[in-house]
């Protein structure tokens, strides 16, 4: 992020970041391999910078005859000048160097790109082990692979070894879609908080780069094995502006001021570094603006890319909105929510018509004649305790022969928001709700979500049933669906039910549970629970039998203040059985759902499939923990979770080990999506690669996902009580990719949330202590995994705020890397840094510090004085000669310092 009091970078007026001021022979900012530019300078005209796109008949001729290709353009967070598209054939991503050849795409746009000739890829040197080949990802795992993970405990530094053992090297760790960053919920990447600011003229320093680390272009790539060489391209088309176009950032006056620009327009600085420089209307900014522009330099405003043109560097914009003080929670919230294109808006009069009108609201005596009552069945939710929106209600009734009859129970969603009607539409478009630490943004009206469709106790509710007979080991033996009328006993939170299976044989306290309807015991529920637990127990054992994957996620939950809505603390959210108990039957309901759906109507489900892992990532990793003699087999999904499970031991350091290896086993993992049965036509593909399952799908979670409602709709049409969706495969398969869309910006939004709640906690109540762990080990730096948080961060060692370290030699000759760097003293006892293998394998380690920097504004990494590490210095603002910068998506800046020193201001 820019520091608002340093955001204008100081190369000439026109040139786009990450391009050179320079003009070279290929044109203004052009990379080595860019061609030059068809539209000379002409007197009189501007130099064209950027090509024309090619026609749409051009595109169209040119992808059926394979002469181009089209992906989703993904740019690199840490060096934004490069970008990628997924190759069509899962192997290496495909490069492209430099604004020019993006061609004014921006991060997400779906684009067509033409490959240049070979001699013009990208030289991939292996000497260098700074392997950024591929794409930046932003991380969305399937949220059926990886739950919440609490290392129950933490791993303590140990300061009386000499050498700091590094066991990790892998692609750079710059990716942010599990190709790259991992299970983290704090991931580098893509917009940080405004709270984390730093000079936006100074981007360079945000990923120093050295000689060896430039891609290679003195020898011929025709002379270089295949595998040196990574496919380069250039954007030709855009077939669909997927990017909001909307970015929040700083307004400052343009730096030449007797030129016309001047006088017209204001530069527009985002604090996402992939979106361009944009000009904005000087009529668009405050009226004192220029006048008093020191006023406005914390101010955090909207502002939207109306236009680029082929000759301009910089973008046309127009300023929609002032959000307020940068670093303020709402003002940073809001700007999230708009940049990544969450209607937040309150919903139309023409919607809420839509709703029933006479209130209190009650189930109508036609349904009862329509569904099977389950009212006196003993029916219980079990959710976090803040929840509101409550979808989903178990059920589990012994029967005579010892089996079970177990139901999961989902709220009726479909029943008040019929197809065509404006409330279906507006939840078609928001397709999801979106939740952040401090609220929820709802998919429906809150009537909805929180009262008529929410299955609170003592309350008569429509739902939609999946009822299963079941032995004790959680075989079926029978399976029902059907529309149901419910009324739940009681609102357990997972806290209550796992206190009930921790406690087999006691009674729980009444005063220690929530009110039960009188019909019901405590007894009754708790036996229930203990039932449900039990089966839920198999159902998983089974499940991981049968090959299933599980990569848990560490999740941090914060404790906020109740008056100023501050975070007070922050946790890592613990899984326990509770959560295990409820998975298991979501994820058995979905599972008989996709079937059922899938029989009735084969081109017409709504399916949700998980591709297997990216075969050159894939390859990577296993090569990876060849060279470390980890026993890693990565043939299967089960397989692998067998590995994880059998490789590391229980103690506090194998446990600590295991994380960093599952946030590497993230990286080659692709996103779980949506789509349409009769669209895909290989059904091999249908498969779900974590789950190992045939056919998935989403039914459980109506009131947020609107994937779920149309899933509902189709079940409704299996079973004869309900109206086929009129929509063809062609156009289920559109609104599979909208759901898709949505999701993904969901994810992100929570995670940049997070991250503003971590960044302001740091700068309030900071310093807070963590053990980390190193992740990978570069030419001048090395990624660590702080445990304690699952924040992930690089460390620079050849840039310091007490002078550079010097060089660090890098050794990778097919041995784990072994990075020895010698480092200036702070004291008179000289200390050195030194990464080098082991036997047995082991991740370093090393207690650090996070703590607000000079200041107040930015969060530090500190390690304590004395230990390994403590000469070496990071620093999140680059200003001057002081240090390298770090990007982290949602994280604070965060600063290793050495505790005896400070650092200079900001």
């Amino acid at each position: 992020m820019s520091h608002p009091d340093f955001r204008l970078n100081l190369r000439p007026l026109g040139t786009p970041r990450g391009v050179s001021s320079v003009v070279g022979p290929h044109g203004v900012g052009a990379s080595p391999g860019d061609k030059k530019s068809k539209n000379k300078s002409i007197r009189g005209k501007k130099k064209s910078v950027f090509e024309t796109y090619m026609s749409k008949e051009d595109v169209s001729e040119g992808l059926k005859r394979g002469t181009l290709i089209q992906g989703v353009l993904r740019i690199n967070p840490k060096k934004f000048h490069e970008a990628f598209i997924p190759s069509p054939d899962g192997d290496r991503d495909i490069f492209i160097d430099g604004v020019v050849a993006r061609n004014r795409a921006l991060n997400g746009d779906l684009v067509v790109v033409k490959l240049l000739p070979e001699e013009q890829w990208k030289v991939i040197k292996p000497e260098s082990n700074d392997k950024e080949t591929e794409g930046a990802y932003e991380l969305d795992l399937p949220e059926e692979l990886c739950g919440s993970h609490l290392l129950q405990q933490p791993v303590k530094g140990y300061n009386d070894s000499p050498d700091v053992i590094i066991e990790a090297q892998f692609e750079d760790s710059d990716s942010e879609d599990g190709h790259g960053n991992t299970q983290n919920v704090l991931v580098d990447g893509v917009k940080k908080p405004s709270v984390c600011v730093h000079d936006k003229g100074k981007e360079d320093a945000d990923a120093p780069v050295t000689k060896d680390e430039s891609t290679s272009t003195s020898q011929d790539p025709r002379a270089l094995p295949e595998k040196s060489l990574q496919r380069s391209a250039k954007v030709v088309y855009i077939l669909e502006k997927k990017h909001s176009r909307a970015a929040t950032g700083f307004l400052k006056l343009l730096a030449d001021k007797n030129s016309e620009l001047f006088r017209k327009y204001a530069l527009f600085s985002p604090s996402d570094h992939r979106v361009p420089r944009i000009y904005v209307p000087l009529k668009d900014c405050p009226q004192d603006f220029v006048t008093r522009p020191q006023d406005y330099a914390n101010t955090l405003f909207i502002c939207r890319i109306v236009d680029w043109k082929e000759d301009s560097n910089f973008a046309l914009g127009q300023l929609a909105k002032s959000l307020g003080q940068a670093g303020e929670i709402e003002p940073e919230t809001e700007g999230i929510l708009t940049e990544y294109g969450v209607d937040f808006s309150d919903f139309s009069s023409e919607v809420l018509d839509c709703l029933p009108q006479g209130l209190p609201w009650t189930v109508p005596p036609e349904e009862f004649s329509k569904r099977r009552d389950l009212r006196k069945d003993c029916i219980f939710t079990i959710d976090p305790s803040t929840a509101r929106d409550l979808d989903d209600a178990l059920s589990c009734k012994l029967l005579a022969d010892g089996n079970f009859e177990v139901g999961v129970h989902i709220a009726d969603v479909s029943y008040f928001v019929p197809e065509g009607s404006p409330l279906d539409k507006v939840a078609a478009e928001r397709a999801t709700s979106v939740y952040l630490v401090q609220k929820v943004v709802p998919m429906l009206p809150r009537l909805l979500c929180e009262e008529l469709c929410s299955l609170h106790p003592m309350t008569d509710k429509l739902t939609f049933s999946v009822i299963w007979t079941l032995t004790p080991e959680g075989k079926i033996l029978g399976e029902w669906f059907g529309r149901t009328i419910i009324r739940s006993c009681t609102k357990l939170s997972y806290e209550h039910a796992q206190s009930m299976i921790e406690s087999p044989t006691e009674k729980i306290p009444e005063k220690e549970l929530p009110p039960i309807s009188p019909e019901h015991t405590s007894e009754e529920v708790h036996r229930a629970v203990l039932n449900l637990h039990g089966i839920a127990k198999e159902l998983r054992k089974q499940r991981f039998v049968d090959g299933a994957l599980r990569l848990d996620q560490l999740k941090l939950a914060f404790t906020l203040d109740h008056e100023t809505g501050l975070p007070q603390g922050c946790h890592i959210y613990e899984y326990r059985d509770s959560n295990k108990l409820v998975e298991e039957f979501m994820l058995l309901a979905n599972m008989a759902v996709a079937h059922k759906t899938h029989r009735t109507f084969p081109e017409r489900a709504l399916l949700r499939r998980h591709p297997p892992p990216q075969t050159k990532m894939l390859n990577d990793l296993v090569e990876f923990c060849e060279q470390l003699g980890l026993p890693m087999d990565f043939s299967s999904a089960g397989a692998l979770n067998k590995s994880l499970t059998t490789t590391f031991g229980d103690d506090k350091y194998s446990l600590a080990r295991k994380e960093v290896l599952t946030n590497m086993c993230s990286r080659p993992m692709q996103m779980a999506l949506y789509f349409c049965s009769g669209v895909l036509q290989d059904q091999t593909q249908f498969r779900h690669y974590a789950l190992n399952v045939p056919l998935y799908t989403h039914f459980t979670s109506p009131i947020r996902r609107f994937a779920d409602v149309l899933v509902h709709r189709l079940l409704a049409a299996a079973l004869g009580c309900g109206e086929l969706p009129d929509l063809e495969p062609e156009a289920l398969q559109k609104q599979a990719d909208h759901c898709n869309d949505r999701r993904m910006a969901s994810k992100r939004v929570q995670e940049l949330s997070t991250g503003l709640f971590f960044a302001i906690l740091v700068k309030e109540s900071g310093p807070l202590e963590s053990e980390a762990m190193v992740l990978g080990v570069l030419n001048q730096a090395f990624d660590v995994l702080v445990l304690r948080y699952g924040v992930q961060k690089r460390i620079y060692c050849n840039v310091s705020p007490h002078g550079p370290l010097g060089q660090g030699q890098l050794q990778d000759a097919g041995t784990p890397p072994l990075l020895c760097k010698a480092l200036p003293p702070l004291t008179d006892t000289p200390s050195c840094v030194r990464c080098t293998p082991a036997c047995p394998p082991a991740f370093c380690r090393g207690p650090l510090r996070i703590c607000p920097a000079s200041g107040g504004k930015h969060g530090g990494w500190e390690h304590r004085p004395g230990s390994l590490l403590s000469s070496l210095a990071l620093e999140n603002t680059s200003c001057g000669g002081d240090t390298g910068h770090v990007e982290a998506e949602g994280v604070p800046s965060l600063t290793l310092l050495p505790s005896t020193t400070s650092t200079k201001p900001t």
